[in-house]
């Protein structure tokens, strides 16, 4: 049996293996069944409804969504690795909480996992209605570059589901230690995951699976999704955050390309003030990108 850590402080989600967290899920009755939804609500929500689309053309349509702030950022194939991970992001963050807590946690990661699959649905609600896909090098220099462009069609654009996906993992890994009583003494792991979370998200723009665009857009989906947990406070941090130690892109690049997210989340934020349907901005923006 596993030793509990007495003092999480100093341990790093990222050092948690991603096979065991996978086996001890399908290991609990509690959990199994919940997982094996959320895989089941991916697969048909991403993989089949893209590769159906790819199949059969013009039945929804597509729309290109790139910025001319993309040409300021740098394609850096060296950033694969950060942007595969965003998968094993958020399974590692489960498998550190039940390491930590067992059967006192088993509720909550219930409903993370569940919720992860739901994430999947409430971003198809606006690719079942428009499709969107970027200009991507077709760069297959790396094994881990070809996979991409043999399973991914790219049309999920917008929203980034990669971003949505790792803002839910820092903010409901906040609210869970939280609700544990444990805040501060996980503080490091949830600033890891807000780190994670940036890099992943930086990442997807140098691999130029996503453009400028796509943030903003993630991140309203995301204030729309829970509001209690992405702020518009939040949100703003997070895109200002962005880039933040890196040299690429040069700081007046970077201003302005912050700038354009900012601007254009706060306008997808407006619009949808005005308007029940949560996707409706978006769906508006697709008709028209700018």
């Amino acid at each position: 049996m596993e030793k509990s850590i007495k003092h999480g402080s100093a341990e790093k989600i990222g050092q948690e293996s991603v096979s065991r967290t996978f086996i001890r899920i399908m290991g609990s009755p509690y959990l199994r069944t919940t997982g094996l939804l959320c895989i089941a609500t991916i697969l048909k929500k991403f993989f089949f409804k893209q590769f159906r689309a790819a199949m059969f053309p013009g039945r929804v349509p597509v729309t290109n969504v790139d910025h001319p702030l993309d040409e300021k950022i740098p394609f850096l194939p060296g950033k694969i690795n950060t942007y595969l991970d965003f998968v094993a992001f958020w399974i590692r963050t489960i498998g550190f909480l039940l390491r930590q807590y067992r059967l006192k946690v088993y509720e909550p990661v219930r409903d993370f996992i569940e919720s992860m699959g739901r994430l999947y649905t409430y971003a198809a609600e606006v690719y079942g209605e428009n499709f969107s896909t970027t200009k991507r090098p077709f760069y297959i220099a790396s094994p881990k570059f070809l996979l991409i462009h043999l399973v991914d069609p790219h049309l999920m654009c917008i929203p980034s589901l990669h971003a949505m996906i790792v803002i839910f993992t820092y903010t409901r890994f906040r609210k869970i230690v939280k609700d544990m009583g444990d805040e501060t003494r996980f503080s490091s792991q949830a600033e890891e995951l807000y780190s994670g979370a940036l890099s992943i998200t930086e990442a997807v723009l140098y691999v130029k699976q996503h453009s400028v665009n796509c943030i903003p857009a993630a991140l309203y989906a995301m204030t729309r999704w829970d509001p209690g947990l992405f702020e518009p406070q939040e949100a703003e941090k997070f895109a200002k955050d962005l880039f933040m130690d890196s040299k690429n892109p040069a700081a007046k690049d970077r201003e302005e390309i912050i700038e354009r997210i900012i601007t254009l989340y706060r306008r997808f934020l407006v619009e949808g003030e005005i308007t029940q349907d949560w996707k409706a901005p978006l769906l508006k923006f697709l008709k028209n990108p700018e």
